[in-house]
């Protein structure tokens, strides 16, 4: 005689759950379809499992109008620039919201535009950026030959549809959000994904009637700080342009890797992973009308190039046709997180250089000709920057 089943009724709330959230996509996608058709003006569409924020160039006269940013759920399209269309050459670009690990991703091409990375704008594109502070981004050429509607969308290596692409971005954001969806081969468990909604929802105090976009609007919001709460940021409180780089040990090796360019104001956070290193080590060099002024500080050699770079050891850089740079020590002390703030007061007069420059050089030479390796030296008596930890 067969033994009689019982159920387990968490888990059948949560398969019930989930086909709930199943039919709410499909009718999402529906209703996002129909609203699709409906509308004029030039579309983007979000094809990918991320929040993208999405700037777009458009022909007046001679000129390039530039205007950002148009914010994309995964799965949404909205109207960036409003019909009648001007035939021609158009331009686009997006990158994905600070909420995602691993990284910003940005969708371009291969048109230089100025953007202000900082806040939304609508620009007539200058001729030089940095001259008016703002970003230099590379483009899409998009062209367009209707006056009253056209569609561009951004998409991920996985093809998605927009449904699919809404689907998977709920799953990112819960996964950036620090929720543990164990995904196998064939992905994460959907009961597992709707006890992860269930538990958000509660956690964030949302309505029960709280619709599909205000949970991933709420979701982005809290992965956002989470993820400010830890990593390596770099901010400037400078007047001027800095460029910056960061070095730490990885593995039983070291790695330097830059240049992050950042504005009076700006922050980039440069290490978005808890931080597990007893010590990271910073540097920056800031623009002025005179010339370039180096951080008083000083520190350690690590090797650096002129362009971006992410280079492997600190030893024999001028060997290796790299350059020898100072970077200064930040201790953790335990923290998951900093923010690393440069001001004015941390950088020497034009034309000096820290105290250890020179000796890191002299013993770089001298490797060089005893074909032995170049060592770090002692940090200077204080560093150039506040540290603190990363908040909200």
């Amino acid at each position: 005689m067969a033994q009689a089943r019982s159920f387990n009724k968490p888990a059948l709330f949560a398969a019930l759950f989930c086909a709930a959230i199943a039919a709410l996509f499909a009718f999402a996608g529906r209703a996002g379809a129909q609203q699709e058709r409906q509308q004029n003006g030039w579309q983007v569409c979000n094809e990918t499992s991320y929040v993208l924020e999405a700037a777009t160039g458009r022909p007046d006269g001679r000129a390039i109008v530039v205007q950002g940013w148009t914010r994309l759920r995964p799965g949404e399209c909205r109207v960036a620039v409003q019909a009648p269309l001007a035939r021609g050459t158009h331009y686009l670009y997006a990158r994905s919201s600070l909420a995602h690990r691993g990284g910003r991703r940005q969708w371009g091409g291969d048109a230089r535009l100025c953007v202000d990375s900082s806040d939304s704008f609508t620009i007539e594109n200058p001729p030089q950026c940095a001259a008016m502070s703002l970003d230099e981004r590379r483009f899409r050429r998009v062209q367009i030959n209707k006056r009253d509607s056209w569609r561009t969308s951004f998409s991920e290596a996985t093809a998605f549809t927009t449904t699919r692409a809404r689907q998977a971005g709920l799953q990112r954001l819960l996964d950036d959000a620090g929720y543990d969806l164990r995904e196998g081969r064939r992905g994460a468990d959907p009961r597992r994904i709707a006890q992860a909604i269930a538990q958000f929802r509660s956690t964030a105090r949302l309505a029960p009637n709280a619709s599909e976009n205000q949970l991933i609007d709420a979701l982005e919001n809290y992965a956002r700080r989470r993820s400010q709460q830890v990593g390596l940021t770099l901010c400037n409180r400078t007047r001027g342009r800095m460029w910056t780089a960061i070095a730490r040990r990885r593995g039983e090796g070291w790695e330097s890797r830059g240049w992050w360019p950042l504005n009076a104001g700006g922050c980039v956070r440069t290490i978005d992973e808890v931080l597990i290193q007893e010590s990271y080590f910073v540097h920056a060099s800031l623009e002025s009308p005179e010339g370039t002024r180096q951080l008083a500080a000083g520190g350690e050699p690590f090797c650096t190039s002129g362009a971006r770079f992410a280079i492997i050891e600190r030893d024999g850089c001028e060997a290796r046709y790299y350059d020898t740079i100072l970077f200064t020590p930040i201790a953790r002390r335990g923290r998951d997180g900093l923010v690393v703030e440069f001001e004015d007061r941390d950088f020497l007069p034009v034309g000096e250089t820290p105290r250890q420059l020179q000796a890191a050089r002299d013993a770089a030479d001298a490797a060089r000709a005893t074909d032995a390796p170049a060592r770090g030296f002692a940090p200077a008596d204080s560093a150039p920057t506040q540290d603190r930890p990363a908040t909200p």
